[in-house]
């Protein structure tokens, strides 16, 4: 958990940027991929990682605004971009109006109780995790995929490497 608002700020600009680069490798043809029918489409991933962050944040008191939760995916990337782009700058403002003891403020988050610095864990872990699922869809939608942690498989080239054995 973050003990410091300046450490989530740092965390979230990097975390914002890596989901940036996924959300910006989309195109609008893509959105329909899923692995299958019963999973959620690419676009439905994008979507809830832009929407989520309203929706959790406003838990805490923030007011980030944009689309509700609920509300069906866009048929543009660039849309899903947009709303994903604001809400994330509305976080990143918001929480920077916390001090560290703010951190400490426990709200009801599902049926629990939990401080604000593990809202602010669970948020960028769960973008983590959704941006993962959605490169293994980018790859079967036949999307390039770019790095967030390292080079990407198309991306080793570009550092003069030969990708890893598959």
């Amino acid at each position: 958990m973050f003990r410091r608002v300046a450490d989530f700020q740092k965390t979230w600009e990097q975390e914002t940027v890596s989901t940036l680069k996924v959300l910006g490798a989309l195109t609008d043809a893509s959105l329909g991929q899923a692995m299958t029918r019963d999973d959620r489409t690419l676009g439905r991933l994008a979507w809830h990682l832009a929407t989520t962050l309203a929706e959790m944040m406003e838990r805490t008191g923030l007011a980030i605004g944009g689309p509700a939760h609920e509300t069906p995916p866009p048929p543009s990337a660039a849309a899903i971009v947009a709303v994903y782009e604001a809400a994330a700058k509305a976080v990143a403002s918001g929480v920077s109006g916390w001090s560290d003891a703010t951190l400490e403020i426990e709200d009801e988050m599902y049926g629990e109780k939990w401080p604000r610095a593990l809202t602010l864990q669970a948020l960028v872990v769960h973008q983590a995790h959704h941006r993962g699922q959605m490169t293994v869809l980018m790859r079967q939608a036949g999307l390039k995929v770019p790095g967030v942690y390292g080079p990407s498989r198309e991306e080793w080239a570009a550092f003069g490497m030969t990708p890893p054995v598959v």
